[in-house]
């Protein structure tokens, strides 16, 4: 789990998320407790507690006294969002301006993303026939 280019708490917090997202921890589920957490990736459990209230003050969990931490209902939609919105700031955006100096037009762009899927076998949403060949 250690990446040294980010702080222990941050990638505590991305794992939580991770679970989330792949439905591994499903909203209104019982989330792994600060010592739990700190057990697992043998860290200080101030240093999971860190990681734990980022996402207790997201709104991703809540705290509920006496029997621990819970998915929120809604989460997974929250961190789908935000997730997108990054997704489109730290790669569209850029993406869009590259094109954009190309002289490249959005069907350009969308013909380009296409053509590299099919290159990598990926189907994408932007071709939705491409699973069925």
């Amino acid at each position: 789990m250690i990446d040294e280019t980010k702080p222990l708490f941050t990638q505590i917090a991305e794992k939580v998320e991770d679970s989330i997202l792949n439905g591994t921890l499903p909203e209104l589920s019982r989330a792994p407790s600060t010592n739990e957490l700190a057990s697992f990736y043998s860290i200080n459990p101030a240093t999971a507690a860190k990681g734990i209230n980022r996402l207790v003050d997201k709104g991703v969990l809540e705290k509920r006294r006496g029997i621990g931490m819970f998915v929120t209902e809604g989460a997974r939609a929250l961190l789908i969002n935000e997730h997108r919105t990054t997704f489109s700031e730290n790669f569209i955006s850029p993406l869009l301006g590259e094109a954009n100096r190309l002289g490249l037009g959005s069907e350009d762009v969308i013909a380009l993303i296409e053509e590299r899927s099919r290159e990598l076998h990926l189907t994408t949403a932007l071709d939705p026939t491409a699973a069925k060949g």
